[in-house]
């Protein structure tokens, strides 16, 4: 029998979640984007004041995987929700049951501290993700478009008189 567990991430767990963050950029066809080190990871999510948490997956004792979240507010129903940034199991160990684990873990989450919303972003490519969040439910919402502002575009706005 296979040995798998969900579980809150610790400190000790930063490196191979920093590791599973560049693993996730190459699947996503981006392995130079990652600026994060584990640093910032570990004040992220460790430090005198977290803005994420993140669980991670085992399987036979390896972390395998991870989600990380951080809590959202949604003014229209007044309550807090819950922000999916990343979710990642490697690709020997998808199959496994430890993705729906973590979505579970995180579905959990938020009935038990009565947020109404859990929301992440899927890559219009990656169809295998879109049919398995669809299976559990899951579905996209029309009419939104996601904007960004970052680089020197951000640095000008931030200057502006």
């Amino acid at each position: 029998m296979i040995g798998k567990a969900i579980r809150a991430a610790e400190p000790t767990d930063v490196p191979v979640i920093r590791q599973l963050v560049q693993e996730l950029a190459e699947y996503e066809k981006e392995p130079d984007a990652v600026e994060a080190t584990e640093a910032d990871l570990h004040a992220a999510l460790f430090g005198p004041y977290p803005v994420a948490s993140c669980h991670v997956a085992e399987l036979d004792g390896e972390v395998v995987g991870f989600a990380l979240w951080y809590r959202t507010f949604s003014t229209w129903t007044g309550r807090p929700g819950l922000w999916l940034e990343d979710l990642f199991v490697r690709p020997a160990a998808r199959g496994t049951g430890l993705g729906k684990a973590l979505l579970v873990t995180l579905a959990r989450v938020c009935v038990e501290h009565g947020w109404t919303r859990f929301e992440w972003w899927v890559l219009d490519w990656n169809e295998p993700a879109q049919g398995f969040y669809r299976s559990l439910g899951a579905r996209e919402e029309d009419g939104w478009t996601t904007w960004r502002l970052d680089g020197d575009a951000l640095d000008r706005l931030a200057r502006t008189d």
